[in-house]
């Protein structure tokens, strides 16, 4: 039962840390190599997709995609998905697609005549599922070196919510110690008691038994 409640609590904080990485923002220092459009039906990966562009038809099967492709400061190479999140999920509120497109598209350059860029974007790069990581903003950087801006905002988030969770503990240990635990030590009070009184009658059916034994 201990490895059972443990493993449970395990799984829980691994989801929840799971779900801040994927949604919380991230940049990486890249250099843009091109910039292409792509028509995707999204399967099985669908909930890696966000929703159409605004303004497209949300019910459409398949849609075109703009994807950024990329080489980062470390040679490593990573493609992006321009997609706008509109109104839904994740709350980036992001409308302008075709114009971080045209950024992207004019911060290309090539290995002899680097020019690197910043990209801010959330979400992870899956190969074999086919996810990509959506790309939020971009912008110029002085060199593959140059230092990321401090996460602000994911400490801000986190904390918001660390206090808002500590705030609901605080709240449910102080109505579990008001309204619970004295309900639980009268139903452990009332069991205890019964015990006793069973065992009391088991002690004087014993002794009645004896007695009349000795009798016959």
């Amino acid at each position: 039962m201990f490895y059972v409640k443990w493993g449970f609590i395990i799984a829980f904080w691994l989801l929840v840390a799971s779900f801040f990485h994927y949604t919380l923002p991230q940049v990486d220092i890249a250099r843009v190599t091109d910039t292409y459009e792509k028509r995707i039906d999204p399967g099985e990966n669908r909930l890696f997709w966000a929703q159409a562009d605004a303004g497209s038809d949300p019910n459409a099967i398949s849609r075109d995609v703009f994807f950024i492709q990329t080489r980062r400061a470390d040679g490593k190479v990573m493609v992006y998905r321009n997609e706008d999140t509109g109104w839904g999920w994740p709350p980036y509120f992001k409308f302008d697609t075709s114009n971080l497109q045209a950024e992207a598209a004019d911060a290309k350059s090539t290995s002899a005549a680097p020019q690197y860029v910043a990209i801010r974007h959330y979400g992870w790069r899956n190969e074999f599922f086919s996810i990509f990581p959506n790309a939020i903003s971009v912008w110029p950087v002085e060199g593959p070196e140059a230092n990321k801006p401090l996460p602000w905002l994911n400490a801000l988030i986190l904390l918001f919510l660390a206090a808002i969770f500590y705030g609901i503990w605080v709240r449910w240990r102080r109505f579990r110690e008001k309204r619970i635990d004295p309900k639980l030590e009268e139903m452990q009070d009332s069991w205890e008691a019964t015990e006793d009184s069973f065992a009391e009658k088991r002690s004087r059916l014993r002794r009645w038994w004896a007695a009349k034994r000795r009798g016959y």
